[in-house]
């Protein structure tokens, strides 16, 4: 199956949000034929399988639960190879089928260039595929338990794919770290769209909060300051589910990318208005990077660098009821971090500073212009 030639192209990221009911409508033309029987017996399998390991909690029962669940999953994968593919390859398939064997060899590309990444983006293909079958069954009582382990399944999932993609960012694997970045954001925002619901819905409410407010944050056309607010709630869901998978140095590089993102848009800002609103997400965002990551911090890769932070925090305590000063506070820090690299950031540097003078923090110093007369020696006889 890998090695069929089909071109791999990425699918939209809300792919699977718009599945009504995923296998079933792939398996329509074969409902009754094999594959559908052998998923649903394999399917069932697993579940018997789980529900003795939770009841027992032993080893052997672990092992039997372990293999069950990789049967079934080659059920699934085995429908798509014989079915779907023999669709596309004969003209059959109807758009939604190609965008999901499409999807599947997206996946399926990944195992030469990230084996540990594919191994668990796999599973969760094919997890999600058969959800939407489960989902849809009148048996309410085996829809409960399959949920259950869909859940727990998919938390183990997404832990490892964010665990492995924090270790490229340490790592600098990538030639381009803004690859990973999006990879990690794009992770977070599916999980939280497609796993974190139904949580919720089986009584986990750790998240509820940040569920909510990210979907506050998907009403309306969003511009870019309203897509990088998106990632900073991302980030807060990764700080109560994934604290361990997505470590405070991984998250701490994600908000320093998101920084990074806020100060080109401030430059590249056509309108004084653009600007504004430009400014006031980088005023969020600061605050939000050091409540949440650098005020935690416990290891600093210097001593002095967490002297200096001390200090700030200091400051920050004594004007963080003071809108105004707070800002003046934040933009004189971020010129302090800019000036290490004066060059590569002359732009947004000059930008605060005019931002600083505007709010009345620093001076303008005129440039003092001095004119001379021009002196003519004239000799005189005598």
């Amino acid at each position: 199956m890998e090695q069929r030639s089909l071109r791999v192209v990425e699918t939209d990221k809300t792919f699977f949000s718009k599945i009504s009911s995923t296998l079933s409508k792939l398996l329509i033309p074969t409902r009754v034929g094999l594959n559908g029987v052998m998923i649903s017996i394999k399917r069932t399998s697993l579940m018997k399988a789980y529900n003795n390991y939770l009841e027992s909690n032993m080893e052997e029962q672990l092992a039997k639960f372990e293999d069950s669940y990789s049967l079934y999953l080659e059920a699934i994968d085995k429908y798509i190879m014989d079915s779907l593919y023999k669709k596309v390859k004969n003209n059959t398939a109807t758009n939604f089928e190609k965008d999901a064997l499409a999807k599947y060899y997206f996946v399926v590309n990944l195992k030469n260039k990230n084996y540990i990444e594919y191994k668990y983006r796999k599973q969760e293909y094919l997890l999600r595929i058969d959800y939407e079958t489960v989902s849809a069954m009148r048996n309410s009582k085996f829809v409960n338990k399959y949920k259950k382990f869909y859940v727990e399944k998919m938390d183990s999932l997404y832990k490892g794919i964010l665990k492995n993609l924090s270790v490229e960012i340490a790592d600098n694997v990538h030639k381009s770290e803004e690859d990973v970045y999006n990879k990690i954001f794009n992770t977070l925002e599916k999980y939280i769209l497609d796993v974190l619901p139904i949580k919720i819905e089986q009584g986990d409410e750790n998240a509820k909060e940040e569920y909510e407010q990210y979907l506050h944050t998907t009403v309306g056309k969003l511009d870019e300051r309203d897509k990088i607010m998106q990632k900073v709630v991302l980030l807060g869901v990764s700080r109560k589910i994934f604290i361990h998978s997505l470590p405070l140095a991984a998250t701490e590089k994600c908000y320093i990318n998101i920084l990074k993102q806020i100060r080109d848009l401030i430059v590249n800002s056509k309108t004084e208005a653009k600007k504004e609103r430009a400014y006031e997400t980088l005023f969020d965002v600061i605050e939000d990077y050091n409540i949440k990551i650098l005020s935690t911090k416990v290891y600093w890769d210097k001593p002095e660098e967490k002297q200096e932070y001390k200090k700030f925090w200091e400051k920050y305590e004594k004007v963080k009821e003071d809108v105004e000063k707070k800002q003046i506070l934040f933009l004189k820090e971020d010129i302090k971090k800019l000036k290490v690299n004066r060059k590569k950031y002359e732009k947004i540097i000059n930008l605060h500073k005019q931002k600083l003078m505007k709010m009345g923090a620093i001076k303008s110093i005129p440039t003092s212009i001095k004119t001379y007369k021009k002196m003519v020696y004239i000799k005189r006889s005598a």
